[in-house]
């Protein structure tokens, strides 16, 4: 069996996230289960103000709806109910504990990518998972190559996923939220619904 993690703030979750996940589910890797695991913080953004952004219910919340149909996808709390700074190599030995005779794989972007060599444990990390870069653009697969070779170097193992372009981010979600601009095509209509009716980020 094949297990792979998908990490991140989702504040909030929207399309590229969702484009992802399909991409990975439809990818050479063919993942048995995804584990959607929104952090409870992520310990690059832990010096960030909280302020204006949702709070771990509705970040936990907003993945369960934007994920409810897609198969395989599992939204887990396990970082969240630890109620501290996430680490990675932490959720992956979670992880093995549970499904300890399944491939792990983490699943990163190419920024991510870049830093993986920096993060806590690094070497338990790649020990533990192989990892699938999520690429959306030419230019950004190019980069990723690039990444690549210094965590295979150190052992890893890594597969590009190639996935459709989301150009915007989830700050730049925030923003067009706060000035009451339509987020419609950025994410799923019922995450959105969720915001608006719950006045999350405002």
């Amino acid at each position: 069996m094949i297990t792979a993690l998908f990490g991140g703030s989702f504040d909030p979750v929207h399309k590229g996230h969702i484009n992802a996940v399909n991409c990975l589910l439809q990818s050479g890797i063919s993942p048995d289960r995804v584990i959607i695991m929104p952090a409870y913080v992520n310990p690059f953004k832990a010096e960030n103000s909280r302020k204006g952004r949702a709070d771990c219910s509705q970040r936990l919340e907003m993945c369960r709806i934007a994920f409810a149909d897609i198969p395989k996808c599992t939204v887990s709390d396990f970082e969240i109910k630890k109620g501290t700074v996430s680490y990675t190599a932490e959720t992956l030995e979670y992880l093995r504990k549970i499904y300890p005779n399944d491939r792990l794989i983490l699943t990163v972007g190419s920024d991510s990518l870049a830093s993986l060599p920096r993060w806590y444990r690094f070497g338990d990390i790649i020990g533990m998972a192989d990892i699938a870069a999520v690429s959306r653009s030419r230019e950004e697969t190019d980069r990723i190559y690039g990444y690549s070779e210094v965590i295979t170097k150190a052992g890893g193992r890594v597969t590009i996923i190639d996935a459709d372009p989301f150009e915007i981010s989830s700050t730049e979600i925030r923003e067009k939220i706060v000035n009451n601009q339509d987020i419609s095509c950025y994410m799923d209509k019922n995450v959105v619904e969720y915001i608006m009716c719950n006045s999350v980020y405002r």
